[in-house]
């Protein structure tokens, strides 16, 4: 297969007009153009209509518990580091049962890319309010509308010192495509946030809503200042920026870990053979 189609996966589940599908796309076209091969890629998953993504996608997969993908992800990039490791879930996912692993993950700075699915409410679930969902939003279970303080993912990151922060937007395919590239090629944990409108359980964030406020940071920002980079965070109401907020260069956490600085683990010799060798063959005996 030629082009993005040999990373199409099973036939998405999402509904018409779902932001995810422009995520989709975005994704598929910036592996091609960064020639990743399927085989050589991992995506990791949790649960939502977010999680859904690597069963759309074909390469290696892992689909685990709510909130868990990083804990898993990581396990992966420290067993085999040259590979590409990303993770992928919701706003709930991440922002809500996952948020602890997330600032463990930042701090950590081992190289696993998040591509966060945020489109501010519990999709899979029916509508809920996530963490991302504005204050006053009424949903099915706030019919007050939402009392607690919205989540700011860019201000969190850039806060604890994350070495890759950026946001995008579904709605602006070539900009979206371009952060994805860029974030693949950090060496550092990568977060970027994008905003995707739920056709059908959010009606108040919506492409139009979205497409009124959002903007591209222009040359004037300087990304590697924190201080700059924090007053960009906190933009949010009628103009919000999408671009690389923030990056820095320090050491990923792979390279400070004397086992696999080396060479990776999966390739290390163990009893004469290569763990690899050793799982195939304890694979070919289970199954």
């Amino acid at each position: 297969m030629e082009g993005s189609e040999k990373y199409q996966g099973e036939v998405p589940a999402w509904c018409p007009g779902c932001g995810n599908f422009a995520i989709m796309r975005a994704f598929k076209e910036a592996l091609t153009e960064l020639a990743i091969e399927p085989e050589n890629l991992c995506i990791v998953s949790g649960i939502g209509q977010a999680g859904k993504f690597p069963h759309y996608i074909r390469c290696n997969t892992f689909n685990g518990l709510h909130g868990r993908s990083l804990p898993v992800a990581t396990g992966v990039k420290l067993a085999n580091h040259a590979m590409p490791v990303i993770a992928v879930g919701g706003d709930g996912d991440m922002y809500g049962e996952g948020g602890n692993h997330l600032l463990h993950a930042i701090r950590r700075n081992i190289g696993i890319k998040l591509f966060v699915h945020d489109n501010q409410i519990y999709g899979l679930t029916k509508g809920q309010a996530s963490p991302t969902s504005m204050e006053g939003m009424v949903t099915k279970n706030q019919p007050f509308g939402v009392l607690s303080g919205q989540f700011n993912p860019m201000a969190v990151a850039v806060a604890l010192d994350c070495s890759f922060v950026a946001r995008g937007y579904a709605g602006d395919h070539d900009h979206l495509k371009g952060l994805i590239k860029e974030a693949m090629g950090h060496k550092g944990f990568s977060l970027v946030d994008i905003l995707q409108p739920c056709v059908t359980f959010n009606k108040v964030n919506t492409y139009e809503w979205y497409s009124k406020r959002v903007y591209p940071v222009g040359p004037e920002h300087d990304p590697e200042s924190r201080t700059a980079a924090f007053a960009k965070a906190l933009e949010w109401g009628d103009r919000i920026p999408i671009g690389v907020i923030y990056r820095n260069n320090r050491p990923s956490f792979e390279e400070r870990v004397p086992v696999i600085s080396g060479s990776c683990l999966v390739d290390q010799v163990l009893e004469g053979r290569s763990l690899k060798d050793k799982l195939t063959a304890t694979l070919k005996e289970f199954y």
